[in-house]
């Protein structure tokens, strides 16, 4: 499949012809006119965050009217409507396509909750064939559910079709609902989303002390309920709820779908949330003003204090769940009104609108961001008798269980089995005399420890291909700036330069095995160095990829200068943007832009799917061979070059005068060096000399003290 025609150019349909421009496809998007398509989509260039992963993508997607180019229809290999959540509207669109559609194209309506039988009634029964629901999430380039909603009517084949397609080339993780109001997602999400509000109301609690609850506390996201609320918009929660409420009379749970009071306040003021710049929250400058249940009038944010979540957050999450539950305070009886019915609620529906609970678990996680859907929770606090789960299955209609289905292509890290474990590296068995080896340090911080575990795991000759991976929820977040600042502060300059050299010696090491580092989230500093010096880097479509030195006083000294160099010879013009990239500290804030600011390879690969790194990087491996770039000397213009880069950042002040002077050392590096040695040698020398400056050491303390970066 590999022409997409996505016909209205909303929000949804906008965002999913940018994501799969994202990922390489020939898109079309249709809209009324041209006029409203080249709008529409105009105003989702502009999002934040944004749709595309390089502004230049929005080439890929091309734009036209219904009225004009309706024949572009015959091309498509599939055709997805996006159009309003109105039957009649969406009929009308099918009755215009269905004659241009080709015989083996797939078709598909993106919606929310509409009965997807009921829009294919009319159609001929080659349409209805074709026909199913795709219900994406938004933003689509950032959440991976998709539900794929068949009709009794649609061929099983078409179903595996495009299940196959979504999980291998679109990125997407496939739960096949049944036909039912709202599906699984909305159906059972958005009643916890309102039982949330009612339960917040019912208590008279603040709405920053239900976040605090309903955050990581309960393993989900940072959101909360009330910021969340926000970001999907207060109009279009009631929209959803009242369709609910008109076609499940049936469901004698449904009443909480009722707008409590704060929703139907903020509905009538038109405060819907992050598109009205207020909701439940407010943002005026740099203050953040909440909503007050009681009175429904603004105050000022309240920080709330909850010992129980001091006391208990880094337990399991079915162990503090199952305590707090017990605990008389805000956060028990909130659990209490809020979570026990909506478990009850999961347990009611369960059979009405999906064909297991693994199903309703999936949409949860993977849609909603929980760490456990709500069978997987009722079995971690002991709620369910029988379990839900048990050693590899899921339970079942009839009362038994059956073997969830293994998904290689999915596998994460912790899948794997451990081999050995030393307090900052773990080594994992991935078959085929292949291993991964990952770290285990807090954010991944590049410790001197690290260095000497990995260079002994490296060195035994155990270890012939190996994935150099991370435990930690980033890849790398750079060196140990804590043992650096303490070796400045204790003048101990000696130990600095030999924690480069034993950085430097095993970068020099790993690039004498096959390697392929799976990368995610952020990848800085000596992590990318380290990363730098495998065979391949897979990086996970998402990562923030950099060297950022030069925001804490030093350059990059553990092979990274040398590297971006040596990946950017054969281009004048890339050698002065890498130098640039890397003068300025700039993260780029996905792969792709990475690969454009030169800290990638062009033979690096990029990971798209969220769940597919390891399995992605695990194939890189069968071909990874070492090799080392040879150094070409600098052309006699690269010092011109440079300075003149320098001159045109600080005119701009995009870089401080002391900027300038880490500039005029990442330059030696770069135009002096007459090979890869002297290059890593001129690094550790400049890195040192740095290390001897007042201002480096105030840009490194800072970074220390205040987490955030000095420009002095």
């Amino acid at each position: 499949m590999n022409n997409i025609c996505v016909i209205g150019a909303g929000t949804m349909g906008s965002g999913i012809a940018a994501h799969f421009a994202n990922l390489g496809f020939r898109v079309s998007l249709l809209d009324t006119t041209l006029a409203s398509a080249r709008t529409a989509f105009d105003r989702a260039k502009a999002v934040k965050p944004p749709h595309l992963y390089l502004p230049q993508y929005a080439e890929r997607v091309q734009l036209g009217g219904i009225d004009q180019n309706l024949d572009w229809i015959s091309d498509a290999d599939w055709v997805i409507e996006a159009v309003l959540e109105r039957p009649e509207v969406k009929r009308g669109v099918y009755e215009l396509i269905e004659p241009l559609l080709r015989d083996d194209a797939f078709v598909s309506t993106n919606t929310s909750g509409l009965e997807i039988g009921h829009l294919a009634a009319g159609r001929s029964e080659s349409f209805r064939r074709r026909f199913m629901g795709t219900h994406f999430f938004n933003p689509p380039r950032y959440l991976k559910l998709l539900e794929l909603i068949p009709t009794t009517e649609t061929d099983p084949f078409v179903v595996d079709a495009m299940t196959k397609f979504f999980e291998s080339d679109a990125a997407r993780r496939v739960v096949v609902a049944k036909d039912t109001p709202g599906f699984i997602a909305n159906r059972f999400g958005m009643w916890a989303m309102f039982r949330a509000v009612h339960a917040a109301e019912k208590l008279n609690l603040p709405i920053e002390t239900v976040d605090a609850i309903t955050g990581p506390f309960l393993g989900r996201p940072k959101s909360g309920s009330f910021r969340l609320n926000d970001m999907v918009g207060i109009d279009i929660m009631v929209d959803i709820a009242q369709n609910l409420l008109s076609r499940c009379a049936q469901d004698p749970l449904i009443g909480p779908l009722q707008s409590p009071s704060s929703i139907s306040c903020l509905l009538q003021r038109g405060w819907n949330g992050e598109k009205a710049k207020q909701g439940y929250y407010r943002k005026e400058g740099k203050e953040i003003f909440s909503f007050d249940l009681r009175t429904q009038l603004y105050r000022e944010r309240i920080e709330p204090v909850l010992p129980t979540i001091a006391e208990l957050g880094k337990l399991p999450l079915g162990e503090r769940i199952r305590k707090a539950l017990l605990v008389e305070d805000e956060v028990g009886a909130f659990l209490r009104e809020y979570l026990e019915p909506t478990l009850t609620y999961a347990a009611s529906i369960k059979d009405e609108v999906a064909h297991s609970v693994l199903d309703i678990d999936r949409v949860m996680r993977w849609g909603f961001g929980w760490e456990m859907g709500p069978f997987e929770l009722m079995d971690a606090i002991g709620k369910s008798a029988p379990a839900f789960y048990h050693v590899g299955a899921v339970q079942v209609a009839n009362g038994g269980y059956q073997a969830i289905p293994l998904q290689t292509q999915f596998k994460r890290l912790a899948d794997y089995p451990v081999v050995e474990q030393l307090d900052t590296v773990c080594v994992r068995d991935l078959g085929e005399n292949a291993h991964a080896v990952s770290i285990r340090t807090k954010l991944g911080v590049i410790s001197q420890e690290l260095v000497r575990d990995l260079t002994a795991v490296l060195s035994c000759g155990d270890i012939k291909r190996f994935v150099l991976a991370s435990e930690a929820k980033s890849f790398s977040v750079g060196f140990d700036l804590k043992f650096l600042l303490g070796c400045v502060d204790a003048a101990d300059f000696e130990a600095i330069n030999q924690a480069l050299i034993e950085l430097q010696a095993l970068g020099e090491l790993i690039e004498t095995i096959p390697s392929v580092a799976a990368v995610h989230g952020y990848t800085l500093g000596a992590g990318l160095e380290l990363a730098a010096s495998c065979s391949v880097i897979v990086a996970d479509a998402e990562a923030h990829i950099g060297l950022p030195e030069v925001r804490v006083g030093v350059l990059p000294a553990g092979r990274g200068t040398a590297l971006v160099r040596t990946i950017n010879q054969n281009s004048h013009e890339r050698l002065v943007e890498s130098f640039s990239a890397i003068a300025q500290g700039i993260v780029a804030p996905n792969a792709d832009s990475a690969r454009l600011a030169g800290y990638l390879r062009p033979s690096d690969l990029t990971s798209y799917h969220p769940d597919r790194l390891v399995d992605t990087a695990k194939n890189a491996l069968v071909e990874a061979t070492p090799v080392r770039i040879p150094w070409l000397a600098s052309p006699p213009t690269l010092t011109g070059q440079l300075d003149r880069e320098l001159a045109r950042l600080r005119s701009q002040n995009l870089i401080s005068e002391y900027d300038l002077t880490i500039g005029h050392a990442i330059k030696a590096v770069y135009a002096k060096s007459g090979s890869f040695e002297e290059a890593v040698m001129a690094e550790r020398w400049h890195f040192l000399d740095l290390c001897h400056r007042a201002h480096s050491v105030a840009r490194m303390r800072h970074m220390v003290e205040n987490n955030k970066p000095l420009r002095n």
